[in-house]
């Protein structure tokens, strides 16, 4: 296995943002104005400066579940000033994940709204500008627009399967594992297919550059969420321009107009300036008119990268995993792998260094499922709790279960799972007759079952010899301390560190890579990256952090081991659920994510 010298969970601890959030649960949320005001009072004259002369940065972030807007002072990134939030939902129409865009725009309104609410409850300020803002979103996927900047397919997210055909046609091509939520394999599905739209199309991007575009008039891309779209050569940092020849050599005949450097958005390193906010980009951001043009725009990235900066894990030999609707790792590679792994993608941080990256679809939200199913049960039979505080009983439950999770097995696949060979999923439970139906062994198979997966990719690093010396994870699922990450360091057989709190995740993060474009811009202009990333975010972000350590437990270690085993063994009856077991017909949405 992975063995790196310390496994961390968590960045920069911010103790403001720790409240619960019943609409999210397991995600950071924030305290109350009340609860704030009282801690807050010493440096709310800080706070309010910082805010009222634009020395902060706004990082923007859309997640599965929630969009996130977080807002840090440029002077001191690690010191979150206030945030805002709104829940959403994808949907399932005609069998393709999606969000219209209208719920992109109405839901960034509303996290704006919020964290303009929160600065002023707190520190008694309404900000008008920032030194820089930064836009982050679910990496990959399929956004294609036409020559007037018209949507011509609704939005493919990363959690359709359907390109299977395109993505191994592909990845021959390249020789190079193009996995199916590629952009580049969503577009090359629509080619072989002959979708009309094709003919049309006159620009494609991710959710995180469309936004960027619509606020700023460039369409730019950061180096990290470029590489979930189309390949990156390391010595470049920008699109590998033998691989683009390949491609457009191969839909000649088919597809004349597609040209992939006019297709693609420009790719970006963090540090380089992406374009500044313009009056109607404003006026989407902030519909009231406060909010003033000309603001500088940081690159947009994914939240595989915002998730590297807001660890701290953007050197090589560092990695980090996050987990939330999906479950990923990042490790950053000292050379590249020596062979080609479906388990595997190459994708880069924001500085664009080469990344092993182990992405699985299903994460946490099976997970959820049970948890809101036993917090209703608590709600019908005595006083309610509030999710935390079921999430905190469950998990503590879970340390009582026997280590191989007394014979039982949990698969969290609400989606397909391309690690395993599956199109779509089915959550399934499954026991023998002589397995241990215990509450505490149910938690624990939950639990094992979101790491099953990942646990299946990372043992195809462990044999590629990858070497670390540091590994962070973040997501709301680590919050109840010593429960999720000691299963973690079972799973991975590593020692596993915590933070004390958990804290706005890719928000913070893009937050962060917008105060580093101001730090570089202050420092050289005309230089950029004046201070690598590693440097900036070591010194200025997480300089003097502490975490506690939690070494893996040798039962736990063997006892997921043995539930590895049969979960790989039993993924024929996940496989037999999938054909047996049709999707109901009509149903309006797919499953809650």
């Amino acid at each position: 296995m992975l063995v790196p010298r310390s496994f961390v969970t968590g960045h920069k601890d911010v103790r403001m943002m720790m409240a619960a959030d019943s609409s999210d649960a397991r995600a950071p949320g924030r305290t109350t104005s009340a609860s704030a005001s009282a801690s807050d009072r010493p440096t709310t004259r800080t706070a309010r400066d910082a805010i009222a002369s634009g020395r902060t940065s706004l990082g923007i972030e859309f997640g599965s579940t929630r969009i996130k807007a977080c807002l840090v002072d440029v002077d001191d990134p690690s010191t979150v000033l206030a945030v805002g939030a709104h829940d959403w939902e994808n949907e399932y129409s005609d069998r393709m994940w999606t969000y219209s865009l209208d719920a992109v725009w109405s839901g960034l309104q509303a996290a704006y709204t919020d964290l303009v609410a929160d600065a002023e409850s707190r520190h008694g300020a309404h900000p008008e500008t920032f030194a820089a803002i930064g836009v982050s979103a679910m990496m990959h996927g399929y956004l294609p627009f036409d020559a007037e900047g018209e949507l011509l397919v609704p939005f493919r997210t990363w959690r359709n399967t359907t390109t299977g055909p395109a993505a191994a046609e592909l990845t021959d091509l390249f020789g190079l594992n193009i996995p199916l939520r590629w952009s580049i394999a969503h577009l090359h599905q629509a080619v072989v297919d002959s979708e009309p739209h094709v003919e049309r199309l006159d620009f494609f991007t991710t959710l995180a550059g469309y936004v960027h575009w619509r606020l700023t008039g460039r369409k730019v891309l950061g180096v990290g969420d470029a590489s979930g779209m189309f390949p990156i050569d390391p010595a470049t940092k920008n699109y590998d321009a033998t691989l683009v020849e390949r491609y457009d050599g191969l839909v000649a005949e088919r597809m004349p107009n597609i040209r992939l450097t006019h297709l693609l958005p420009e790719v970006l390193v963090a540090g380089q300036a992406a374009g500044e906010l313009t009056a109607d980009g404003a006026a989407l951001l902030d519909p009231t008119g406060t909010l003033r043009p000309g603001i500088p725009f940081c690159p947009p990235e994914g939240d595989a990268g915002t998730g590297m900066v807001a660890t701290s894990a953007v050197a090589p030999r560092t990695g980090n995993v996050s987990a939330g609707t999906s479950i990923f790792a990042m490790v950053v590679l000292e050379r590249p792998l020596t062979n080609i792994h479906h388990e595997i993608d190459i994708v880069t941080t924001p500085a664009g260094d080469p990344v092993a990256m182990v992405h699985c679809n299903n994460g946490a939200s099976e997970l959820a499922a049970w948890t809101g199913l036993f917090s209703r049960f608590a709600a019908i039979t005595g006083p309610p709790l509030d999710a935390d505080a079921v999430y905190d009983a469950l998990f503590r439950e879970a340390l009582d279960g026997e280590s191989d999770a007394g014979g039982l097995l949990a698969y969290n696949y609400l989606a397909g799972e391309p690690i395993t060979g599956l199109d779509e999923g089915r959550p399934l439970v499954v026991r023998t007759p002589d397995s241990r139906l215990t509450l505490g062994s149910f938690m624990r198979a939950q639990l094992y079952g979101v790491f099953g997966t990942l646990a299946l990719g990372m043992r195809v690093l462990s044999s590629e010899g990858v070497a670390l010396d540091r590994m962070f994870a973040h997501g709301g699922m680590f919050r109840t301390a010593g429960v999720a990450q000691r299963f973690l360091a079972g799973a991975l057989d590593a020692p596993v560190s915590v933070s004390e709190t958990a804290s706005e995740g890719g928000a913070w993060g893009v937050a962060v890579l917008a105060a580093y474009l101001a730090a570089s811009a202050e420092t050289d202009p005309d230089a950029n990256n004046s201070t690598d990333l590693d440097t900036y975010l070591r010194e200025r972000v997480f300089g003097g952090f502490d975490f506690d350590t939690t070494d893996a437990h040798p039962e736990d270690v063997a006892g997921f081991a043995t539930y590895l085993e049969r979960y790989r063994t039993g993924l024929a009856a996940e496989r037999a659920a999938v054909e047996s077991i049709a999707l109901r017909a009509n149903a309006p949405k797919g499953p809650a994510l």
